[in-house]
């Protein structure tokens, strides 16, 4: 029997019409447009946002003196490190000194060192013989307590510096901590000798640190902020201190920044095949979410703006081993007033988790916006998958006050747009052009301020392991 003959005698025996048939009268049950990059972006959520009219938003702070508390940069060709000599105007000593040849041959002054996991690097009470700048790996500071026991003071790392005193101090000057490698270090050190020889032929670097060694340091607090005179505790008619409260000259300003697309839509696709989706409707649903997530990854990682590189200097932190522990959580959140939240990449959240587990420690969980979450000491702890990971398998956690009452971070956007669709994002018709092809431009305008520096901290060379 031919295929043929088959197929005739299949559909003889038929009863009923077949669901291949069928189809070609039915219409499917379809889902709307579906989008693998959605995130449930947190940041966008808890950010308070600020009403930023004029495009800028300036922040003023009172008069904080530069202690040049930076870090330093390295370049490297194979296994040799040397330190940018320009960078060395980081080290506070050497803050506003720019003579280029002084500080190339200070950096040429400087002799490469390696330590092994567990060296002592610089001991408790010994004299302060040498500039210890770290180019790579991680050095624990540990000193005396008040009842002499040991006291952890943190850790150092990649372009962080040791002993810059020396540049200044009387040759009496003593380690207060003892200094001990904790992983492969890299370190280049200056030691006295040398550095005293190079001043003997350094007219303008030996000039410049005899004016710091004697210029009067103006009166500040612990913050670094111009002091405000005050009395208290007198009695009788004492006479009172004047003051003022001095104004930063050239306050910051944030301008907002834009992230924009054209949507094109040919008329026959909006005209013919709208029902029962509008498909101009969806093109700029999943255009919209796509610049919003664009617009989190720009507050997280955008050079001028960005949380991650808007964290002052000291407020970055660093883990004590590795994997980020609750202790370095601990560390994180006590830095600084209403810790209101903490963000990390999913990775970096399980590899808390994996900690916690170690130490029998059960992490807590907080409801936000009506979801529960991981948390620590009350702090939700939010994941981002747009904090990066680098190629040796580490991350950071930021951790953020909010709010313009409570002096922290803030988001800025300008709302009322023309042919505004959601705040801050607007979406303008563009026309038509000769092949019928429709032209939306979808734009959406932010920023992000640190009002004050403790606003914001960042847990850096976060281990993910396996």
């Amino acid at each position: 029997m031919t295929a043929i003959d088959s197929t005739t005698d299949e559909a003889r025996s038929q009863l009923s019409l077949g669901t291949a048939a069928a189809r070609q009268l039915a219409t499917t049950t379809k889902t709307k447009p579906q989008m693998q990059e959605i995130s449930p972006r947190w940041l966008l959520r808890v950010l308070p946002w600020v009403e930023t009219q004029g495009g800028a938003f300036r922040v003023n702070r009172r008069t904080t003196y530069a202690v040049g508390d930076g870090r330093l940069s390295f370049a490297a060709t194979g296994a040799e490190v040397e330190v940018i000599a320009r960078e060395l105007s980081e080290l506070p000593p050497l803050r506003e000194f720019t003579d280029e040849d002084s500080l190339t041959a200070l950096a040429h002054a400087f002799e490469q060192r390696e330590y092994g996991p567990g060296e002592v690097i610089v001991e408790f009470g010994s004299r302060i013989d040498d500039v210890i700048l770290i180019a790579h790996g991680k050095v624990s500071k540990t000193g005396i307590g008040e009842y002499g026991d040991d006291t952890a003071l943190g850790v150092s790392a990649d372009g962080d510096y040791l002993g810059e005193q020396l540049l200044l101090d009387p040759p009496e000057s003593i380690w207060e901590y003892t200094a001990k490698a904790t992983t492969q270090c890299t370190a280049l050190v200056l030691n006295r000798q040398a550095l005293t020889e190079l001043l003997e032929r350094t007219e303008p670097l030996r000039a410049h640190l005899d004016d710091v060694r004697t210029r009067p340091k103006p009166p500040q607090n612990k913050a670094g902020e111009a002091a405000i005179e005050l009395a208290s505790g007198h009695v009788g008619e004492e006479d009172l201190p004047g003051t003022y409260v001095d104004y930063e000259a050239s306050p910051r300003e944030y301008e907002l920044s834009v992230a924009q697309t054209i949507l094109r839509v040919h008329s026959r696709v909006s005209d013919l095949y709208s029902n029962p989706m509008d498909q101009t409707e969806q093109q700029l649903r999943l255009t919209i979410e796509a610049l919003r997530e664009r617009q989190e990854s720009e507050l997280i990682n955008n050079r001028e703006f960005g949380l991650l590189h808007n964290a002052d200097f000291g407020q970055r932190i660093y883990t004590r081993t590795g994997p980020p522990t609750p202790d370095d959580f601990d560390e994180l959140i006590t830095r600084r007033r209403k810790s209101r939240y903490l963000l990390a990449h999913p990775k970096a959240i399980a590899a808390f988790g994996r900690e916690c587990v170690r130490k029998g420690i059960h992490p807590e969980t907080s409801v936000v916006e009506g979801q529960r979450v991981h948390s620590w000491r009350g702090v939700p702890l939010l994941p981002c998958n747009k904090i990066p990971i680098s190629k040796t398998n580490t991350t950071s956690v930021i951790v953020m006050r909010t709010g313009l009452d409570d002096e922290g971070v803030i988001g800025l956007r300008q709302t009322g747009l023309p042919d505004e669709v959601e705040p801050g994002l607007n979406v303008r018709f563009m026309g038509m052009n000769d092949k019928a092809v429709i032209s939306y431009l979808v734009s959406t305008y932010y920023s992000a301020a640190v009002l004050v520096p403790d606003a914001l901290g960042v847990l850096e060379n976060v281990e993910l392991g396996g």
